[in-house]
Order: C-alpha cells, then sequence, then structure tokens
C-alpha cells in the first residue's frame, strides 16, 4: 500500500499547486463556485491520507475515502487514482480482508487461495 500512498501524495502537491494557479489566473467565478476550495482540501487530505498510508495511522481509510470522492471531480488522473483507492479501501465482498487489514496493526495476510 505505500506505492497508494506515494501517489495521494504526489496528487495532493500537484492540487495545490493547480489551486494556486488558479488564485493568478482564473477569472473570478471560478473562485466564486468553490473550485479554489475543493482543490485546495483535496490536496491537504490527499496529503495528509498519503502520510498516514505510508505511516500505517489508524486514519487513513477515512481521509483516502475523502480525498477519493473529491478526486473523482477532476480527469483523468483524479477519476483513475480516487476510484482505484476506493476499490482497494472500502469493504466489499473480497475486498473485506483488505480492508480489516488496513484498519489493523498486523501484518497483511495474503489473498491468495494456495490449494
Amino acid at each position: 500500500m505505500k506505492p497508494l500512498g506515494a501517489c495521494w501524495i504526489a496528487y495532493g502537491i500537484l492540487r495545490i499547486c493547480a489551486g494556486v494557479a488558479m488564485i493568478f489566473f482564473a477569472p473570478t467565478a471560478t473562485v466564486m463556485f468553490g473550485a479554489l476550495l475543493v482543490c485546495f482540501v483535496c490536496g491537504v487530505l490527499g496529503i495528509a491520507g498519503g502520510l498516514a498510508m505510508q505511516g500505517n495511522s489508524k486514519a487513513r481509510r477515512g481521509l483516502l475515502i475523502l480525498a477519493s470522492l473529491l478526486a473523482l471531480m477532476e480527469l483523468p488522473l483524479g477519476v483513475a487514482l480516487g476510484t482505484y483507492t476506493l476499490i482497494v479501501v472500502l469493504p466489499n465482498g473480497q475486498n473485506e480482508k483488505r480492508a480489516s487489514e488496513l484498519d489493523s496493526d498486523r501484518p497483511a495476510l495474503s489473498l491468495v487461495n494456495r490449494s
């Protein structure tokens, strides 16, 4: 899961840089409709979630779900990273073991059936 954390840190930095660029180059309407706020919030959540993923923090799952939902508005990188993160992090069927491993501090178990 460390590569996913690194991707979120890079994406968060990219979103914050995009927010700074919006301050200088975007028309007033863009800032009025909250695009600037969403850009900065997604960037901060992405960096925080990525650092939490790197450090095995218990808050990583919640931070990454919020960042993923906000990232879905950004094409194409945000959609790809947000969708992949939601598939990996949200529990459903086979991913329940993986989600419980994300919440626990024990080492990850193999999901491959070795019989």
